[in-house]
């Protein structure tokens, strides 16, 4: 049950730091808002992990995935800055567990039965959905997003391969820390509209970086003490959020071809996520034996 606290508020926490972001991000622009990520974010768990050593042991994987996570942030950036609703990019973003499941198969060895790989294409047949040409989502941002996600379930693999190697904190505190070089790297091709943004905005970008940093930390703890099945269904609750702060933020609302597809690719998600959970019983059952 704290498991399950921890990762719920964490979502939560995301959802609104993506508002602020998404908010500031006129003023600043993705480059100088990454930085921003950056700085406040590695600041947070540097502080939340209370002097632990957050020296990386597989520096080339936490690298490597920690870049990578950098151009899935860029992608978000500039979907957001140009004006793609909050809750349409989270409904995108649900794809990333039926990504996950395929990634799974050449990267961790895992076998997909007839099941899962059934579900996996009634899932890909609601991001379809929410594609469809005419429709809401149909313009290029959704299509780069979703190639963002790609790269966004490929960090996640990476990351179930670094919890055997490092703390949940260090992945965290280096793949928020890769953000300010990368940024400044961008920075010709996304300057600031401002060189100084007013203290709201500061303000945002500040709790921008706190945010994630705790977010990061709190989905750190969740996973030291809940197994990742009973998590991962949480994941969906930032389409809540996001509908809810966007209809509260900037008036936004959904389209019903969006709202229905996110809703079947989340019931692909999580049926994939009961078949795992049966495959482990069965083979904790026969380990018994």
């Amino acid at each position: 049950m704290r498991g399950i606290g921890f990762i719920a508020l964490g979502y939560a926490i995301i959802a609104c730091a993506d508002a602020a972001v998404k908010w500031a991000l006129p003023q600043v622009g993705p480059a100088a808002a990454m930085i921003w990520r950056g700085v406040f974010g590695a600041i947070a768990i540097a502080l939340l992990a209370r002097g632990a050593s957050l020296r990386p042991v597989n520096g080339r994987l936490i690298a490597g995935r920690s870049l990578l996570h950098c151009a899935v942030t860029l992608v978000y950036y500039i979907a957001w800055v140009r004006a793609m609703p909050l809750a349409d990019s989270y409904a995108v973003t649900a794809a990333a567990p039926l990504l996950m499941t395929l990634l799974a198969i050449p990267l961790l060895g895992e076998a997909v039965g007839w099941r899962r790989w059934t579900s996996t294409g009634v899932g890909f047949a609601g991001v379809l959905v929410m594609l469809q040409p005419d429709g809401a989502l149909w313009r290029w941002e959704a299509a780069m997003l979703l190639g963002g996600v790609g790269f966004l379930a490929l960090t996640r693999i990476w990351t179930r391969l670094l919890t055997r190697t490092d703390s949940p904190a260090t992945i965290a505190f280096w793949l928020l820390l890769a953000h300010i070089p990368v940024g400044l790297l961008l920075l010709p091709f996304f300057p600031p509209p401002r060189l100084l943004p007013d203290a709201p905005t500061v303000l945002a970008l500040v709790f921008l970086g706190l945010a994630n940093g705790a977010a990061h930390f709190l989905f750190a703890r969740a996973f030291a003490i809940a197994p990742v099945s009973v998590l991962a269904p949480f994941e969906y609750t930032t389409l809540v959020w996001g509908l809810v702060l966007g209809l509260l933020i900037w008036g936004e609302f959904p389209a019903a071809a969006t709202l229905a597809g996110a809703g079947i690719v989340i019931a692909a998600g999580l049926y994939n996520l009961h078949r795992e959970r049966v495959r482990a019983r069965e083979a904790r059952m026969g380990a018994a034996r």
